[in-house]
């Protein structure tokens, strides 16, 4: 439960969000909620069928901040914003008035995790693939270099003056001198059958090269820039955990690491020594972060305690006096707009619920009104399921499990307050396991008692687990990839009618995990029993277990590799059938962290949810056949209400009239 904590509090008030699906920030801490906003919607028809109902989501998020002064002598606040265009610019702010320019960012796409303000003043970060320094006094990028895919994890600033990055997947190490120009990059100093995120990064006063790796298996890297030589300092004989070793720079020109068993080594000139306890000199601080950096202190002394992006119209930035502790609040607007649904699924009360990521926002329309409910979630959304009264929430970290009531008034989920709605459950933690971090599914049982968590490990973490909670004693029980398919992680279920539960796996470890297992599988999961009766690689070479969902013939109808539709028959358990999309015509079905490809509707037919549009499934002959092209590309799915079937489109949502005749 400390580290839960811990963590959380760490990562308070950040959103993070990439391109890269795998990256998603925690924010479920325990922090006061902003205030919901009630909107009308910005609808729009598009022909006969479709209704464009505007954004889910209005907010911006924080990716980085920096104070410093700009070339007027002008305190300023340097601050990344993300919405649906990732990193899209970099705000300055000025701390006096409020005032901001908007610099756009000078490469296409993605956003930074690690960045530095150095001791020249200047803003520096790497992302997709692109070495980048921001001169403030000029309000400029006056340096841009592409070099390794991908982003720094980690940056510092050697005795020099130049600037270093470590970055991911490969642990590539780059170098940048303002003085003169240069830029090297030294290339993958460290190999590992993982991605690798090198956390932290320190030189010592030699110019040696030390980084805190993960988090497949902990390590520490030690690199000589002048010679090339890299090696590494814990071996095969050492105990090596899950997670990051970490490094950092100390006043005596030494740097020191640590291991999370709690292992010290002095490291100086790439010599290594084992050392009991941490050093007793002071460490040396750069303003910079291996996650996203926060810093705070403007050069006269005051302090920023606040950046408030929630509503892009009305931002806040409060700036505190620390001697005296008043505080003044400046108002402005940034351009942004908003984050891309994450998930869309109908609520009990008959109104469309969701959530968007990056920045992060709960959103409820009402189609009798018009209306849009915004509101901060405790956690990411990630996977969504209801029955006639109750919708639970599966979120992203550590597998928060939430419960909410529609008919009773909303009050932000408070993991102390039972009264609390949506109502907090459970954690993986408090469970005192690693089994979910990010939920792929969530399944309330017909059986009117359980409710059954799936999803993939902590980052490092090869196969997931189940959470289950008992609604008749409010109690929760894990199983975990050792009680069910070891190195898989579940990530589709659907009841069967006899109670048991079928399920789907993906062999794709988590965020930086080794994969261990070849093929994905099915397999029947006995409730009364927490045991696995059933089990079968039912599809060859099949990676991920898309979505199911099963007829009203007890047939199951499934979804591999976002490509391949399957039909299963859980009586005799054997495939029924199996067949590739046609690439041309259909592409790929919806892809997000908990697919809902399949929607059903009141009368039977079955609609999914692709790149393409929506077709409709022939539950006879198997054929999928696209029936509607949307204006805008198919994000996220999918839920039905009315005679609508409602979707993510960008940041918007979007709906479709089923024509009653098809």
């Amino acid at each position: 439960m400390n580290e839960y904590i811990a963590v959380c509090d760490s990562l308070k008030p950040v959103f993070r969000g990439t391109q890269f699906d795998w990256m998603v920030t925690i924010s479920v801490a325990v922090i006061a909620m902003m205030a919901p906003m009630s909107v009308e919607a910005q609808r729009a028809e598009i022909g006969e069928s479709f209704i464009d109902h505007g954004p889910a989501g209005a907010a911006n998020s924080n990716r980085g901040m920096a104070c410093t002064v700009d070339g007027e002598g002008n305190e300023v606040v340097l601050v990344w914003l993300f919405d649906r265009r990732y990193s899209y610019a970099l705000a300055v702010i000025d701390a006096q008035t409020g005032e901001v320019e908007e610099v756009p960012r000078p490469i296409d796409d993605d956003c930074p995790f690690s960045s530095m303000l150095a001791s020249n003043g200047r803003y520096y970060t790497y992302f997709g693939g692109h070495f980048m320094e921001f001169d403030p006094v000029r309000r400029e990028f006056t340096f841009v270099q592409e070099s390794a895919p991908r982003m720094a994890m980690s940056m510092t600033e050697d005795d020099e003056g130049r600037i270093l990055a470590a970055t991911n997947p490969d642990c590539t190490v780059v170098r940048y001198d303002p003085a003169t120009g240069e830029f090297r990059d030294f290339g993958a100093v460290h190999d590992e059958n993982w991605d690798q995120f090198p956390s932290t990064i320190a030189v010592d006063d030699h110019g040696w090269v030390y980084i805190g790796n993960g988090p497949g298996e902990e390590q520490i890297v030690v690199f000589d820039p002048e010679t090339g030589r890299s090696f590494a300092v814990l071996t095969e004989d050492d105990e090596r955990t899950r997670g990051h070793a970490r490094v950092w720079r100390y006043e005596d020109g030494k740097v020191y690491g640590r291991t999370r068993r709690g292992q010290w080594y002095e490291l100086h000139g790439g010599e290594v020594i084992a050392r009991d306890g941490h050093p007793e000199v002071p460490r040396r601080h750069y303003a910079s972060d291996s996650f996203i950096l926060q810093h705070r202190d403007l050069p006269g002394g005051e302090r920023v305690v606040e950046v408030d992006l929630w509503d892009n119209r009305d931002c806040r930035l409060v700036i505190e006096n620390p001697d005296t502790g008043d505080t003044r609040e400046l108002r402005f607007e940034v351009t942004g707009g908003g984050g891309h649904p994450m998930s869309v699924a109908t609520a009990p009360d008959g109104t469309i619920i969701g959530s968007t990521y990056i920045p992060q926002q709960v959103f409820n329309y009402d189609p009798r009104t018009d209306d849009f409910v915004r509101r901060e979630p405790f956690t990411q959304w990630n996977a969504l399921d209801s029955d006639d009264d109750l919708l639970y929430v599966g979120g992203y970290g550590y597998g928060v499990m939430l419960e909410w009531d529609p008919s009773r008034e909303w009050v932000n989920t408070d993991r102390e307050n039972p009264e609390s709605n949506p109502r907090y459950l459970v954690n993986t933690i408090e469970l005192e396991s690693r089994h979910i971090n990010r939920p792929a599914d969530i399944l309330v049982h017909p059986d009117g008692i359980h409710v059954i968590l799936a999803g993939i490990p902590y980052r490092g973490d090869s196969g997931g687990g189940l959470t289950i909670w008992n609604r008749e004693t409010e109690t929760a029980s894990a199983l975990t990839d050792t009680d069910l398919l070891h190195d898989q992680s579940t990530t589709t279920m659907v009841a069967l009618p006899d109670g048991k539960v079928l399920c789907g796996t993906t062999v794709t470890p988590s965020l930086g995990g080794e994969r261990m297992a070849d093929v994905a599988e099915l397999y029947v999961l006995d409730l009364a029993t927490g045991q696995v009766e059933w089990r079968d690689a039912v599809l060859t070479g099949a990676v991920r277990y898309t979505d199911m969902m099963i007829g009203a013939d007890g047939t199951v109808f499934g979804i591999a590799d976002r490509k391949r539709l399957f039909v299963f028959d859980p009586v005799e358990r054997s495939l029924v059938h199996s067949s590739y999309f046609d690439a041309d015509q259909l592409g790929a079905t919806v892809g997000q962290q908990a697919e809902r490809v399949f929607v059903p509707t009141s009368d039977g037919r079955i609609y999914l949810l692709l790149n393409a549009g929506i077709a409709r499934l022939d539950t006879e002959t198997y054929e999928v056949k696209l029936v509607a092209e949307p204006p805008s590309r198919i994000g996220t799915g999918g839920a039905y209400l009315d005679g609508r079937i409602y979707f993510g489109t960008g940041t918007n949502l979007m709906s479709w009239q089923v024509p009653q005749d098809q």
